[in-house]
């Protein structure tokens, strides 16, 4: 971003890639706690959900995939109640600052260790423009 707020025409946004680990099984088959943790996100990032979030719940002991459509890009969950863990992917086509991802996962999946990457996309991260 420039100092104006206005896109920098270099970058491509930001996007997170977490992992979240011993989580609570219970929590990880729960939809409203994956839509809580969803909702929760959506708010602290001021991001705009384009369509309501699609989330899948799969049969028996299995996990729930989400996915919301934002109109700055995307936000994924998988879980996965076997292992005690889940994955998310936040795409922010303009630059923003992060979440407390360890607090955030913490108080909703119970997840006791949180790994985030964060990539920085577009030119000046090393993408070549055409």
């Amino acid at each position: 971003m420039t100092e104006r707020g206005s896109l920098d025409r270099r970058s491509l946004g930001v996007e997170w890639v977490i992992d979240a680990e011993e989580c609570s099984p219970a929590a990880l088959r729960d939809v409203s706690k994956i839509e809580g943790v969803i909702d929760q996100i959506v708010r602290a990032l001021s991001l705009h959900p384009a369509l309501a979030p699609l989330v899948h719940r799969f049969a028996g002991e299995g996990g729930i995939t989400a996915l919301v459509l934002l109109a700055e890009s995307h936000l994924t969950i998988h879980t996965f109640p076997e292992l005690g863990a889940a994955t998310l992917n936040v795409y922010c086509c303009r630059p923003r600052s992060p979440l407390d991802w360890p607090a955030v996962l913490g108080d909703w999946l119970g997840a006791r260790h949180v790994h985030v990457r964060s990539l920085m996309r577009g030119r000046s991260s090393g993408v070549k423009p055409p």
